[in-house]
């Protein structure tokens, strides 16, 4: 017989620490967070930097620090129990979850209601088909920042990055710090995928050159990175013959985007959004399936910590409402559309009932504008207008939608930005 629980949480981070936090204090008796890793914290524990936590918690920390935060919410509640090194294998529909530790071997969960906060992982060389041989030196920036940051090892002295992601930023300044030399970062769209002030603090602060509209179109060396070619690419991503130029490195990083990990959102059968390769949401992070709920970068990937937890507590909240059988029947399904000047919107559909409440909306500018307005219509009437001075598609946008206004929403809602 499987061992019941209220709340099942699969993925330790802070979005999974966040969630069970917030399901207590919605009164949750019996929560289990899965975690694979040796520790709880996720891939904050190798993000020795500083700048989490300004908006949740209302101070500058470092990623471990953010992480000890989330967990020692938690650490002293009877009603949560933390389990790490042990892999999740499956999800059934009738919330029934497998999993594997060491010390257990083989586990049958149940539950009343699952959070899925798998967070999301780093495409790859393979994934952006970069030719050439496959010599040692070309790495993950994730897997060179664990391995700088927690292993204590320095994959290589002269450095290149692809991508202006943020962990690629990042850990231009981090080689930087080790001794190394950065030679340059590559970014193939015009604009920087980064955060603003990872620009500044990173590639800026030290002098380290960045390359808009220039990818990697050669890899030389056979056991090991000599060098690359770069080439300078045109408005659809391909590379302009006669623009090519040599760079001497041992070492590539690749920043080229995360994937959230949804294999086994997949399995279970969870309805996808082809954009942002998550979890079709609610207001309330329920995905299509009924009594599972999913938050932070696993829906869709975040550049604020901070919005992680935000979204968390909502799942934990009302994950928590429905294993306790508190949760309001909706009457109103309303869907939320990216329109023009928007690339994502989360959530995707509103479940509204007859009790009130405020929806927040995470989205994603589709190019960099100046002095923009942001609007939100619903039946051709226009809910609400924001005046934003910049938008970035590297940066979230959150809006508000405060009850009242909720209330009276009879039709889909289309969320859109143009030049004010």
């Amino acid at each position: 017989m499987s061992e019941m629980y209220d709340i099942i949480i699969v993925g330790g981070g802070p979005a999974g620490l966040s969630a069970a936090h917030s399901a207590v204090k919605n009164g949750a008796k019996k929560i289990i967070v899965l975690e694979r890793d040796r520790e709880a914290g996720g891939i904050l524990q190798q993000c020795v930097h500083n700048g989490f936590g300004l908006h949740h918690f209302k101070e500058e920390l470092t990623g471990p620090g953010y992480a000890q935060r989330c967990y020692d919410l938690i650490k002293d509640c009877p009603e949560v129990e933390v389990l790490v090194d042990t892999m999740v294998l499956e999800v059934h529909d009738n919330k029934e979850v497998i999993a594997v530790n060491p010390e257990r071997g083989l586990m049958k969960l149940q539950a009343k209601t699952v959070i899925l906060t798998m967070g999301c992982r780093e495409r790859t060389r393979g994934a952006i088909r970069i030719p050439g041989y496959r010599p040692a030196g070309v790495y993950t920036a994730g897997a060179a920042q664990r391995m700088v940051n927690m292993e204590g090892y320095i994959p290589g002295h002269k450095i290149v990055i692809l991508g202006s992601g943020d962990i690629g930023l990042i850990m231009a300044r981090r080689m930087s710090l080790e001794g190394c030399k950065v030679q340059a970062v590559l970014e193939i769209c015009p604009f920087s995928n980064g955060l603003t002030r990872n620009i500044v603090q990173c590639l800026n602060d030290y002098d380290i050159p960045l390359y808009l509209s220039h990818t990697i179109t050669g890899i030389k060396g056979k056991d090991r990175v000599e060098g690359i070619t770069v080439s300078k690419v045109d408005d659809k991503m391909r590379p302009i013959p006669g623009t090519e130029f040599d760079i001497e490195c041992d070492t590539v990083l690749l920043s080229v985007g995360l994937i959230p990990e949804n294999e086994i959102s997949r399995e279970l059968g969870i309805e996808l959004h082809p954009r942002t390769n998550g979890p079709v949401v609610d207001q309330h992070r329920e995905t299509s399936m009924t009594g599972i709920f999913a938050a932070g970068n696993v829906v869709h990937v975040h550049d604020l910590v901070d919005f992680v937890s935000d979204e968390a507590e909502i799942a934990g909240k009302y994950a928590a409402l429905t294993a306790l059988g508190k949760n309001a029947a909706s009457d109103r399904d309303l869907a939320v559309t990216p329109g023009a000047g928007v690339n994502t919107c989360v959530p995707q559909h509103l479940r509204l009932s007859s009790e009130s409440e405020a929806v927040r909306l995470f989205m994603r500018a589709a190019q960099p504008k100046r002095k923009v307005k942001l609007s939100i219509m619903s039946g051709g009437q226009e809910v609400m207008k924001k005046i934003l001075p910049v938008v970035k598609p590297s940066e979230m946008i959150s809006v508000e939608i405060p009850a009242e206004k909720t209330a009276a929403l009879s039709d889909d809602i289309t969320v859109s930005i143009e030049e004010a």
